[in-house]
């Protein structure tokens, strides 16, 4: 018993552009034992995300902005080192927003860390921030529940090479998608989505002549177009957008999620009004209470092999901001993955 000492990573400065590793300052903290009601856990793996960029900015959003001198805030998978809770025992797994620190400590609900336990049957911990974590639960909603995905239908996935889309496309699939295309930017990524993932097709979303390409690969149009990325690429999928279509807008990785106004407009909207289309913007929170059931589906398709996930790990929380970069420099495929420590270990305690 006693103090649980670490590392953490806070916020130092707003980072204006890219994030920099000097946006963060690295402190040595002493998590002491809990109080009642609390638990300390030790951080295993976190998550990255690009609206973890948005986080940082100093603007009104769906949450508030991380606040300086505080530490970094992200999801992830840690074991209950400490704990005056009867809910959580030593050794459990769990998984909430632990944020950029080796220990974190505090209130276990919603109001605080957010933790529950890992799902039963899931073998692979990472897959609770992946798969069958908030990833493949906001590819869930958004394909199944936003965008309406039925049997026959064509869907376009941007950036299907990242954790989100590479899921959505496969979840099309899953529901009877005719033809599922995917776009990204490097040569191994668009045959992993194809050979891995199972998409028809994948575009490259850096190439000229954008507009026509995502054209011919669905000459009748899209019913259903799931974007991660917005700018060009989304304005090239409007103006190829079938009747009666649907968008579900999940994110805008194109604008670095940077607090200036993006540098590209939409200029094909008004073919939503004449393919009497639909366009909506969607939160994963919003789902909440449906959690359970969809990460039961999700596992599901996971332990009979009909989704397929990969993870690009780094290794060390000081190399946090470097991984966060990885998601706006294009070099992540799959869920993108911070490895800080394996269970049991007795390193800083």
């Amino acid at each position: 018993m006693g103090s649980h000492g670490g590392r953490e990573l806070v916020l130092s400065r707003r980072p204006e552009g890219q994030v920099t590793d000097d946006c963060f300052e690295v402190r040595h903290t002493e998590v002491a034992d809990p109080p009642p009601g609390e638990v300390v856990v030790r951080t295993l793996w976190l998550s990255f995300d690009p609206a973890q960029r948005g986080w940082l900015n100093d603007v009104a959003s769906y949450v508030p902005p991380v606040p300086l001198g505080a530490p970094m805030r992200a999801y992830g998978v840690g074991e209950v080192v400490a704990t005056a809770d009867e809910r959580f025992a030593v050794g459990d797994l769990v998984h909430g927003m632990l944020g950029w620190r080796e220990y974190a400590g505090g209130e276990p609900g919603p109001a605080g860390l957010g933790l529950e336990h890992l799902p039963a049957g899931l073998d692979d911990p990472k897959l609770a921030l992946g798969a069958v974590g908030i990833t493949g639960l906001t590819a869930y909603f958004g394909m199944y529940d936003v965008a309406r995905v039925k049997p026959g239908d064509v869907v376009l996935v941007t950036a299907a090479a990242g954790a989100t889309g590479s899921v959505a496309g496969q979840l099309a699939r899953l529901r009877g998608a005719a033809k599922v295309v995917g776009t990204a930017g490097s040569e191994e990524k668009r045959a992993w989505v194809v050979e891995e993932a199972g998409f028809d097709d994948c575009l490259d979303h850096y190439g000229d002549r954008l507009f026509r390409r995502v054209g011919a690969a669905a000459p009748a149009g899209y019913d259903v177009v799931f974007d991660n990325v917005g700018g060009e690429l989304l304005d090239a999928a409007l103006g190829n957008i079938a009747i009666g279509g649907r968008v579900a807008l999940c994110g805008s990785i194109s604008t670095g999620y940077r607090p200036e106004r993006p540098e590209v407009g939409l200029r094909n909207y008004p073919f939503l009004t004449t393919r009497r289309a639909r366009m909506e913007g969607f939160l994963v929170s919003d789902f909440a209470e449906r959690f359970d059931a969809a990460r039961a589906d999700l596992l599901g398709w996971v332990n009979r092999g009909e989704l397929r996930t990969t993870d690009d790990v780094v290794e060390g929380l000081e190399n946090a901001p470097a991984t966060l970069r990885r998601l706006f420099e294009g070099r992540n495929l799959g869920k993108q993955l911070l490895h800080v420590a394996d269970p049991g270990s007795a390193a800083g305690r």
